[in-house]
Order: structure tokens, then C-alpha cells, then sequence
């Protein structure tokens, strides 16, 4: 009997070229452990608002830092890339958008949209409420 290579269970990444499908796929699951990490301090956030003045100004001090801002602004996109990419997926269970063409374009159309609301939501905050 000859010795033989043992299959792998299953594919792994390793085995494909990366797509834009896959990587957006690997995307949304990292942005969603990125928005439930970033819920602590959202909940933090409405504790403190809750709570005296002094403890929130501290608060709010803090968010005003260079990584605070960084961290908001990725938690910023995380949120409106994952809504995007969610409702995609709705649309996708609805029957909708499921030729390969469509799933680019919606892809494509879900990156936009997160990046745009994010480009304009730090506008908003960083120069109009300023």
C-alpha cells in the first residue's frame, strides 16, 4: 500500500486567492468583534453621562486624545461598514443582487457608503461642531 499526503478537512484560506468577496466576508466578522469590544466604552459613555460632571469631563478629556479620536473614527466605520455590509446580506436573503456581478457591485457600493458616512460624520464632529 503507498503512502499518501492526508487531505485537509476542508478549504482553507491558504487555497483560494483572495477575493473581495471573501476579504469583505472576513471584514465584516472582524468589525463585528470591533463594534462588541467598542460597546463597553459606548456603555461607559451613558454611565458617565448619567453621573456627575467632574467624572464625565475626565471622560470626555481622555476621548479627546489622538488615540481616542483614532479609535472612534475605526469604531466610526466598523459601525456603518458592518450596517452596510448587513443589509447586504439582507438583500442577498431576500433573493436579491445574487449574480456575481451584483455581489461586486454591491460590495463595492457597501465600501463606498461606509467610507462616505464615516468621511462625513467626522466632518460633522471635527469641523462643523467645532
Amino acid at each position: 500500500m503507498a503512502a499518501h499526503k492526508p487531505r485537509p478537512l476542508s478549504p482553507h484560506l491558504q487555497v483560494y486567492k483572495p477575493q473581495l468577496t471573501s476579504a469583505m466576508s472576513i471584514f465584516h466578522r472582524i468589525t463585528g468583534i470591533g463594534l462588541a469590544l467598542g460597546l463597553p466604552v459606548f456603555v461607559l459613555w451613558l454611565l458617565l453621562l448619567a453621573g456627575d460632571q467632574p467624572t464625565y469631563d475626565k471622560f470626555i478629556k481622555i476621548a479627546h486624545t489622538l488615540p481616542a479620536q483614532l479609535a472612534l473614527l475605526g469604531w466610526t466605520w466598523a459601525f456603518f461598514y458592518h450596517l452596510c455590509t448587513g443589509i447586504r446580506h439582507l438583500l442577498w436573503d431576500a433573493g436579491h443582487f445574487l449574480k456575481i456581478k451584483d455581489v461586486y457591485k454591491t460590495g463595492y457600493i457597501a465600501l463606498a457608503v461606509s467610507t462616505a458616512l464615516t468621511v462625513y460624520v467626522a466632518y460633522q464632529y471635527l469641523w462643523v461642531a467645532s
